[in-house]
This record gives C-alpha cells, structure tokens and sequence, in this order.
C-alpha cells in the first residue's frame, strides 16, 4: 500500500534543512521508491545526521518501499534501535498509526556483524556451516588461539613469541584489511616480523580448530559473509533480498565491509552511505577512510554527493577553529561547517606548566563552570589514551568529585559473567572447547588436564552432552560432578524455557561464585542483571549472539561514581567520546606527542587520523572549549638518564598562523609562560638556598 507522505509537522529544532531534504528525498518520486542512484551523504559533526537518515527511511517506506526489504546496518546495536524508534516516529507523525505500523516493520536494522550473523545462520547449509555455530568474543578468541600456540610449541620457543592478545590482534588486522600477513607485520607490528611462518602455522591450526568446533570469531562473520559473496549465485540471492541498503558512520568501515556492501549492491542501485571522512579515526581496527572517500568512483555514473554542513551543536568560534584543523588535512570532501550560533567567547588554548596544573585547571574551571549552573555531567574532559587521565583523576578523587571513565571494561570481560555465559555456550554447542574447559575447570579439583580428558571423551559423541554422563569422573570433583551434569541436560533440553533456564544455570554457578570471589555479593549483582538482560531476547542463541556481538559497558565503568551522587563528570577517550558532544569540553595534553601520539606519526597517513582525532575532540564542544598544552611532563624508566623532566611543544595540528582563532592564557599567570611557548629559561633561582637561609 502507498501512502502520500508528509513531513511530520514543524516543530522547533526538528524541521529539515535544504540539504537534509535532498538527501531525504533523493531518488523518490511521489508514490515511487524504486532504487535509484547510489547517494553518499557527508554528515559534518552535528549537522544531524540520525535525523536525515531516520527521515529518509520513513519517506521510502511512505512512498511504497517494503519495510522488510531495507537493509539498515549501524555501527551499535542501540544505535539501530534508536534509528529504528526515530523512524517509527517521523512515519507516525506524516501518516498517523498505518505509518507506525509499516515502520514497524523494519526487521533488517543492525550492525554489520549482527546481519552477518542472522544471514549465516540461515544460509549455513549453502555455506557448510553448522547452523549452532558458537559466536566467541575477543577474550574467547584470544584463548582458543593460545591453545593452538601451545600444542604448536610456540609457547616454549627460544625467544619470545608474540602473546595471544598480539597473534590476535595481528589475525584481525590480516583479515579486516585483506592485506597479506608480511605486509600487515611490516606496517604495524615491525617487532614480530621474524615470527611470519609460524604465525602462518598458528593461523591455519586457529582456523582448524574453530571449524572442528563449530566456532565462529567476531571477524569471520564479516569474513565468511564476504567468502559467500564472492558466489555470483549466492550474492544475487542475498542482494535480492533488499530493494535498499543503508550505512550509518561509512567513515568506520574496513576492507572487508566495503567489499560485502559493493557485492550486495554492484551498481550501486538503491544504495546509500552516511558518514564524514573528518571523523574517521578507527584505523587500529583496519578501517580506512578510502572507503568513503573513493566511494562515489565506484559506480558509473558517480554517486550523487549531498553535504551536510550546517552544525546544529557548536557556537560559530569553536567551528572556525575545527575547520581550520581540518583544512590542513591532505585529502578530504571539501566541508566547512557553519552555524547561526553566535558567541563571542573563542576557544581557550591554555598554557600550564605540568601535568599536575593541567589537573588543577580543569578542576577549577569544571567548579567554576558548576557554580554557574552547568551540571558536572554537562561537562567533560577528552585524552588521547587512557592513562592520560591519571593525575587528573588522583585530583578529582582529593577533591571529592565523582566522576566516570569510559572506555574500560566491558561487562563481558568480568570473570563472574563469563563463567555463567560460558556453561550457555556449552550447551549451545558442547564442541566449544573453550567454553568446556571454562566451566570444567570451575569445579574443585578439575584442572587443565582432568578437562582435556572430558572434553577428548565428549568430542567424538553425536550428543556430546550424553556422552559427558559416560565419561570417567574428575577424580576430586566430589558431587560437584553429578551437579553439573545435570544442570548440562536440563539446560539442554530446554526443560524451564528461555530466559528461565538461566536461573537455573545462576543457581548451579552461585556455590562455585561464593568459593571462588570474595566479593561474591556484588558480582552476585551482575548475574541478576544478566538475567534481566536475557529477559528482553527470545531465545538463548539470541541472547548469546546479541551479547557477544554489542556487550553492554561494565559496571566498574561506574565505579568512580558513588551511588548517592546523581552528578558526575565525564572523563573519556576521544575514541569513546565520537557521537558524543557536552556544554563544556576539555581536552587534554593539546601536544606533540600526546596529540598527535608518538606512536602515531610513523606514516602520513597516521598523522592524518592523528589531526582528525584532535578535529572530533573539538567538535564535541556546544559552548566552551578548551585545550590545555602542558610543557612539562615527568618521564618514568622512559630514558636511559633515569626518570627525568621533558619538555612539550604545542601540537602541530594548531600552527603559529592559527592562534588568532583561539584565546591565548596561561594558568596560573606567570611571567615568561605564553601560551604556545615553553616556560622562561631565562630565570633561575636556587629555591633550595632560600629555603635553607630561612633557618640561618
């Protein structure tokens, strides 16, 4: 049924801009969504990229397209469930309850990795694949590699071999590039270069083993999608599933994704791609920004170009000098962002002598800024790395002011909830031996050996969980064993149904939980929030699937904020911040060194995500911005002369020539400390002197 669409209704802030509406109605005619052209849409930093992109999939879906044949992929699974909601509500507002019930409808809406998985599982016999394959996370991943590393005997070699952690990472970036191993070593893991035939070896046994075990890591659902792809057959029967296809944060993606998308939809037809390449920062996971910026050559004739550059967030000064960051880099979409938001406070550039009056200046300020009635969450304070922020938070924590950190561990990685999860996996699929050995080994008594024994009894059963029953029990297990063989068939079978059974599996796990942690009352917490959690998934495999793949942030991320406090300030990487923005923002360490890292600089082409990861810092801001660039830093066991002093220059994202668009102070004001320079080398007084003529 088609449906004459109208926007919603003007509402204040929530109207479309010109550009925004070409974008929403590129390649739609009244009552026609057929797929046309391939559009790529260059969102600036708060120019309102969800709101086109939700407004486009409504006006499609007005105009006659099925719901059930857009393909939506978002780079978080909250994400797609906020675009989906948003959707939902623009359709309702232009068609009323038919709108609602149409958008409703979009059940192809997920990350990349999610979609992969759902098409695996229903193509898996077309692709030789067990249609229970297990889903490992990192941890898991990392784990069952070093199993293969073991029984290769790289664990023992005369000099050191990669860790697990390094082998995986080096896996990843093999896979997620399509870069051959020699070239991926020589780029970003110099130091393992010696070790590219056994790391070969390693690969191939990895690979092995996750096939015997009906085991698939978070990159093969991109690589086995891509390796089904590549059959003219099969990719014509996946493409043809979807009339449209839609990519949310096109910057984000690697190799592996853009050569999945370009072979769902070859010409392009019906395609359309979101992202800005200024805020491509995520190399160290392989992607790279080539993919929207040689987007549009792709198809003939070119893909239609529609720029947002109209940012709804900052005020006109902050934008400025974000745009002249910018405007240095090497190759980019020409964009500069403007706004009506006037304000006649530029952005503080502010010199300061250490990294112990870094910490004192954002202190003072982000009190300050409270008294006049900015709430501490309204603010927050942006770094490079995570350890950046360690004498500011010994200051915060001296002052007693909350605070939380993003960017730590996610609630997966908890030792409490992967035990839990791992007796799911188990009994998802029994031939998951990393999953085996986890909950074997939470038993009294049972080590790596006695598990292996279970495990080698159980592999070659066709019910591996009955065969469990049969196999000679751990020597010192005690009734621990005929506890968790009972718990293995009752999950099993399914006898309490979903998500009841995992009451069952918590009430196994709690002895095992209070003789191991000593915590055990508040991890006790987490797992009654795994159960709430599971209780919105209709299944186990679901749950399981849709945890690994987009695990909710950890509790400890909260740690820094106690429970009576409903005010805390944010401190968080600049990665973690992306998509983020606050009334005030400060970023730390505006130096070389730091910003860009000196990790960062070995090619152009990392100084290049260098400067636009100082560009999305920026562009958090709303009102006030400030950039602190300590000139001194304390060194530790960095030196062959001990620990000593260094001295910073401000980074060199900012030159000479940009200082006008910035307000130059220093903190506290000292003669000789301007800002842009280092402190005066032209006074020198012996304090120690002084001191000592005192008691003279």
């Amino acid at each position: 049924m088609s449906v004459a669409f109208a926007p919603p209704p003007a509402v204040p802030g929530d109207d479309l801009n010109p550009e925004q509406r070409r974008a929403v109605e590129h390649g739609v005619r009244d009552g026609d969504a057929s797929p046309g052209r391939p559009l790529l849409v260059i969102a600036g930093a708060g120019s309102g990229k969800t709101k086109t992109l939700a407004h486009r999939v409504a006006h499609l879906i007005a105009n006659g397209a099925d719901p059930q044949r857009i393909l939506l992929m978002t780079f978080s699974r909250r994400a797609a469930a906020e675009m989906t909601g948003r959707v939902e509500r623009i359709a309702r507002q232009g068609m009323g309850e038919t709108g609602r019930v149409l958008a409703g409808g979009l059940s192809w809406a997920g990350t990349f990795h999610a979609v992969g998985a759902r098409l695996l599982r229903e193509h898996a016999f077309q692709l030789g694949l067990d249609a229970e394959f297990s889903i490992h996370d990192r941890e898991d991943s990392a784990d069952l590699l070093n199993l293969v590393r073991h029984e290769l005997g790289f664990s023992k070699t005369a000099n050191r071999f990669p860790a697990k952690a390094t082998c995986l990472a080096i896996y990843s970036r093999c896979v997620n590039s399509g870069a051959p191993l020699e070239e991926v070593l020589e780029a970003a893991f110099p130091w393992c270069a010696e070790w590219a035939a056994e790391l070969k070896g390693l690969f191939a046994g990895y690979v092995d083993a996750k096939q015997s075990q009906h085991v698939l890591d978070y990159d093969d659902l991109l690589l086995y999608w891509a390796q089904a792809m590549a059959e003219p057959e099969l990719a014509a029967e996946i493409g043809g599933r979807f009339d449209h296809v839609m990519v949310d944060e096109y910057q984000d993606t690697n190799r592996l994704q853009a050569d999945i998308l370009l072979a769902l939809r070859p010409d392009g037809s019906g395609l359309t791609v979101v992202g800005d390449d200024a805020q491509s920062i995520y190399a160290f996971r392989a992607a790279t920004v080539r993919n929207i910026l040689d987007f549009p050559g792709h198809f003939d004739p070119p893909a239609e170009i529609v720029t947002l550059d109209r940012n709804y967030r900052s005020t006109r000064p902050i934008l400025e000098a974000a745009n002249a960051v910018i405007g240095l880099a090497a190759e980019r979409f020409t964009k500069n962002l403007w706004t009506d938001r006037e304000s006649a406070d530029r952005p503080r550039l502010v010199s300061v002598r250490d990294e112990a009056d870094q910490a004192r200046y954002v202190v003072e300020t982000v009190l300050e800024n409270r008294e006049h009635g900015h709430l501490l969450k309204q603010q927050a304070v942006l770094f490079r790395t995570s350890s950046h922020s360690g004498p500011l938070e010994v200051e915060l924590t001296r002052r007693n002011i909350p605070f939380v950190k993003f960017g730590g561990l996610k609630f997966l990685d908890a030792a409490h909830v992967k035990d839990l999860l791992a007796l799911l996996r188990f009994v998802e699929n029994p031939r998951d031996r990393v999953a085996g050995f986890r909950v074997l080994q939470l038993m009294p008594g049972v080590g790596p050996a006695s598990a292996q024994r279970v495990l080698d009894h159980m592999a070659g059963a066709l019910d591996p969980i009955a065969a469990a029953a049969s196999a000679p029990a751990p020597a010192r297990a005690g009734d621990a064993w005929p506890d968790l063989l009972s718990v293995l068939a009752d999950l099993r079978a399914g006898r309490a149904g979903w998500p009841a059974e995992l009451e069952r599996a918590r009430r196994w796990y709690e002895p095992h939980l209070e003789r191991i942690h000593e915590d055990a009352l508040v991890r006790h917490a987490d797992l009654v929030q795994l159960e709430q959690i599971a209780a919105g998934y209709a299944s186990r495999e679901r749950f399981l699937t849709e945890l690994t793949l987009d695990p909710p942030d950890a509790t400890s991320d909260q740690a820094g904020v106690p429970l009576l406090d409903e005010d805390y300030l944010i401190l968080s990487t600049i990665h973690s911040a992306k998509g983020q923005e606050w009334k005030s923002v400060f970023v730390l360490n505006a130096v070389d060194g730091c910003l860009p890292s000196d990790l960062g600089t070995g090619s152009s082409t990392e100084v290049e995500e260098e400067r636009r990861l100082l560009y999305v810092a920026m562009t958090r801001a709303r009102d006030d911005l400030h950039l602190v660039v300590p000139h001194r830093f304390f060194t530790h066991n960095q030196n062959p002369r001990g620990d000593r002093h260094v001295y910073a220059s401000r980074t060199r994202f900012i030159p000479k020539s940009m200082l006008g668009l910035f307000e130059g102070t220093t903190w506290p004001s000292a003669p000789g400390f301007a800002a842009g320079r280092g402190p005066s080398r032209n006074i020198r007084v012996d304090v120690g002197a002084r001191v000592r003529g005192m008691w003279r």
